[in-house]
């Protein structure tokens, strides 16, 4: 059960929306809108080379309702609100550990939340139903005459990567991810000012539990335009742990290119003795449209905190990239490369394809979608995970924990169906 102060958090959030809803003022309009999507995914789960016979094949179905409420309250101020009600049919197994792992967590920086599941209820057992709900926007808007001020339940994200974003440990998204069109919504104060045309000042706080410092963050971001540039710099402190961030974009012979990097110093802030040693992680790309049908990407990670040993992955996720720094990749040096084709002018087609070089492991994700009507598409998809099976599975249970002897030969396979309606 949450603590009170969580409790009282949620009503004020509640009765803030409630605040939001009413009619705004005579000179702005309201506007409604939203979505209902389903991505249903069927599953194989990777099997350990002592495994004496085949795994299940679970699988999930999940729904996802959002609606989107924003409006001007005045000429100067405006809110936005947003809800979700998620109801889904799965394997029992997936009320108890995410089928889509490793990735970063979400929802670690609310001062306070409801709870996320409604059904089944806290101590009831599970069946083959869950309804999940989240309060994700629910901000207010101030334009002053340096810049704007916003306040509350917003989306923080930078980074130019397309794979990996070393700047972004917020509320990241993992590359294996079915549905990244909105970013999770954390609780902030920020403020950006503008200093020229392609320039400005972000500077907030973000807050975590309870608004507790340890479980908090604040940024300050510079970006300029020099030499046909756009530069960022970041300093972002998060969860006691300091990281300085440059991101490089630009167009360069028709080509555009990115280079973000991110240097973190675990426990800077607390002012104790580090307990661990600073790690870095970079990201270099460059995209170009091939013809006015294809488009294609290539990008370079490193990350330092990865291992060079598949022996030693499971061990990384006690340390402090992983648990506080949204770190999820095992290696330490990866190529990635992208291709979307318009096969017609409603069907798109695209293949990602991830490749560990530490230890040779591939993750291979080809994709198309059909737009069918006006604002209804359908999709469908895979992702495949090539390499050493794993000697112990992450779902085998023994209770002994995962061996691995590959990244992507761990992941679970999985086919899907997703289908989007927008109003």
């Amino acid at each position: 059960m949450r603590r009170p102060r969580a409790s009282i958090g949620a009503g004020a959030l509640a009765a803030a929306l409630a605040m939001a809803a009413l009619p705004p003022a005579a000179e702005g309009e309201l506007k409604l809108g939203g979505y209902l999507k389903n991505h249903s995914v069927v599953f194989r789960l990777p099997e350990s080379k002592t495994a004496a016979s085949d795994l299940p094949l679970p699988g999930i179905s999940q729904f996802r309702l959002r609606v989107f409420l924003a409006g001007d309250l005045s000429p100067d101020v405006s809110f936005q609100a947003a809800y979700d009600l998620s109801p889904r049919i799965q394997d029992t197994l997936f009320f108890r550990a995410s089928p889509f792992i490793p990735s970063p967590e979400a929802g670690d920086y609310r001062a306070a939340d409801f709870r996320s599941r409604l059904v089944p209820a806290p101590g009831k057992p599970a069946g083959s139903f869950g309804l999940y709900h989240n309060l994700d926007r629910l901000s207010l808007s101030v334009k002053m005459t340096f810049g704007d001020l916003i306040l509350g339940r917003q989306p923080v994200a930078w980074g130019s990567g397309r794979i990996t974003n070393p700047t972004d440990l917020i509320a990241p998204f993992s590359f294996q991810e079915l549905d990244k069109e909105e970013r999770f919504g954390v609780d902030a104060v920020r403020l950006r000012i503008p200093l020229g045309a392609l320039s400005e000042l972000d500077a907030g706080a973000v807050f975590g539990r309870d608004l507790e410092f340890k479980r908090s963050a604040f940024f300050l971001r510079g970006k300029v335009n020099v030499l046909e540039t756009d530069a960022a710099l970041l300093l972002l402190g998060f969860r006691e742990d300091l990281l300085l961030g440059l991101d490089l974009a630009r167009s360069l012979g028709g080509a555009g290119v990115w280079l973000e990097g991110a240097c973190v110093f675990p426990d800077a802030l607390n002012g104790k003795k580090p307990k661990a040693s600073s790690y870095a992680r970079l990201t270099v790309g460059i995209d170009r449209s091939l013809s006015d049908r294809a488009y294609a990407f290539f990008e370079y990670h490193y990350n330092s905190a990865g291992s060079s040993e598949p022996g030693d992955y499971t061990a990384l996720f006690s340390r402090p990239a992983y648990t506080r720094g949204a770190a999820y990749l095992m290696g330490r040096h990866y190529l990635a490369a992208g291709l979307t084709w318009q096969a017609t002018p409603l069907i798109p087609v695209s293949g990602l394809l991830l490749w560990n070089a530490t230890d040779g492991s591939l993750a291979l994700s080809p994709q198309a979608e059909y737009n069918i009507a006006e604002n209804i598409y359908l999709g469908a998809g895979a992702f495949v995970g090539v390499g050493r099976p794993p000697l112990r599975s992450p779902f085998d249970a023994t209770g002994t924990g995962p061996v691995l002897d590959s990244e992507f030969g761990s992941y679970p396979d999985f086919v899907f169906l997703s289908f989007r309606v927008y109003f």
